[in-house]
């Protein structure tokens, strides 16, 4: 049986691309049935794969003479067997009190930290480096039934992934039972660890009652079903995951921002659902406190009042346009920049690469043989004869004016904002190519007619405008 087990794991590594020859495994071993057993079949996998092993244990503080005789057991099965280990000892409660979190998510930011730096040892020696957990089918089972009572979108309902990045899961193959088969037959030293059995945790009572009459009421492959399900949903999460990535990048801005317009409101609801959640991963690097009732709030934007904004976690702001959605950092005046608005920049009529407290603009001088006139957003072509005083970046000052017809029609700057139906509160952080006192080109907006490229024109002025305020 132990045998079949051993094949049954091995296979599985070899499936999901776990191993690589010479790499670095640190398995993740606090002394328990699941964690020994991992660290008993990792020992003969690394016959075959050759790679380092090593073991991190994981001191909480929280049982007392109970773990450290947690402890002092993993410390004398490596030495025993031959593998490094190092044990991480952390006060746990006090630290919760100290960071105002509970025990549990204070204990997971330890074991984090205590991998990380496990792993940066690592790294100086070996180029990939693999974190071991040994969750099993059962602890996929009590996670999808937890997320989804507590409400959960796919993600929740197949968050243990045989690998994850560097995390690598070789017993979520196996059932509870067939670990604890495994550990007897192999005579293999485990520890209990008495608060598993305790119903003061809800995974506890999850694994404790539920679970066991789901198998024995309702179907004894219960755990084996919500494996293979978790496993469909994991296809199509990733599947999703990788179309909002694709439709995300349709609707990114030379700033970074995104600005999401009818086109993105017209697709399917949950692409449109994923599409906002990878913007907003995207822009903040983190996910944890993003939840659906944000992705809601922002879908739900589109059909609000043009101006109006919400704010949302790790600093973002969403804000209705005439454009659309647009998704972004909330724009935070930079530390020197106070006097930005009466602030005049020159620009070069030469090529040449400018940085301004603006933005980035790329300036192209060259001579017009009657080529297509490029038609972007963010990269206007004017005729570069035509320029009188020279050229500066500049916001709105009053007296501001744009050539509109061909007749050499002017209307006033503050009307042609309004009928290009730029937002009031951001008309004044418009940045503005000014010939000057004349507009050349409202960013993001439109140009004047005096400069437009025409049969006559001998060289073209290219600007390109790349960062700063989003418009």
């Amino acid at each position: 049986m132990r045998e079949k087990t051993f094949d049954k794991v091995k296979d599985f590594v070899k499936e999901n691309e776990m191993l690589a020859r010479n790499c670095a495994v640190i398995a993740g071993v606090s002394g328990g049935n699941d964690s020994m057993t991992m660290l008993h079949l990792l020992r003969r996998l690394r016959e075959i794969w050759h790679f380092h092993l090593r073991v991190v244990h994981v001191n909480h503080g929280l049982r007392g003479a109970e773990a450290d005789r947690d402890q002092r057991m993993v410390e004398t099965v490596c030495t025993k067997w031959n593998i490094p280990c190092s044990v991480y000892r952390y006060d746990v409660p006090e630290l919760s009190v100290k960071w105002k979190l509970g025990t549990e998510e204070t204990g997971r930011i330890v074991r984090r930290q205590a991998f990380d730096a496990e792993t940066h040892k690592c790294r100086k020696q070996y180029a990939v480096v693999r974190t071991a957990l040994a969750h099993n089918k059962n602890d996929l089972a009590e996670t999808m039934l937890h997320h989804l009572a507590r409400g959960t979108g796919l993600r929740g309902l197949c968050s243990l992934k045989p690998v994850n990045g560097e995390v690598i899961r070789p017993l979520l193959c196996l059932e509870r039972r067939e670990i604890d088969d495994y550990i007897r037959e192999c005579g293999i030293p485990s520890v209990l660890d008495s608060t598993n059995l305790e119903d003061e945790y809800t995974r506890n009572r999850i694994r404790r009652h539920l679970l066991p009459v789901m198998e024995r009421e309702i179907n004894a492959k219960t755990v084996e079903h919500m494996a293979e399900t978790s496993r469909l949903l994991s296809e199509a999460e990733e599947f999703l995951t990788d179309e909002a990535a694709q439709l995300a990048a349709d609707y990114r801005e030379p700033d970074g921002s995104y600005c999401l317009g009818e086109g993105f409101f017209q697709k399917k609801q949950i692409l449109k659902s994923y599409g906002v959640r990878t913007i907003l991963e995207k822009l903040s690097g983190r996910s944890r406190d993003l939840t659906q009732t944000h992705i809601r709030q922002v879908l739900e934007l589109y059909s609000c009042r043009v101006s109006k904004r919400i704010s949302l976690p790790y600093g973002l702001e969403a804000v209705r346009t005439y454009d659309g959605v647009i998704l972004r950092k909330k724009i935070q005046q930079k530390p020197g920049t106070e006097g930005r608005k009466e602030q005049e920049i020159p620009l070069p009529a030469t090529s040449e690469e400018v940085e301004t407290p603006f933005g980035r603009f790329t300036i192209k001088v060259f001579s017009y043989s009657g080529e297509k006139i490029l038609e972007k957003k963010y990269t206007k072509w004017f005729d570069c004869d035509k320029i009188k005083c020279g050229l500066s970046v500049r916001t709105r000052k009053t007296g501001d004016y744009l050539i509109v017809g061909r007749d050499g029609g002017r209307k006033k700057l503050t009307r042609c904002m309004i009928d290009d139906k730029f937002p009031k509160e951001t008309r004044d952080q418009v940045p503005l190519i000014a010939d000057g006192g004349e507009i050349l080109w409202i960013i993001g907006g439109r140009i004047s007619e005096r400069y437009k490229i025409t049969s006559c024109t001998r060289n073209v002025l290219e600007i390109t405008y790349q960062g700063g305020t989003r418009l």
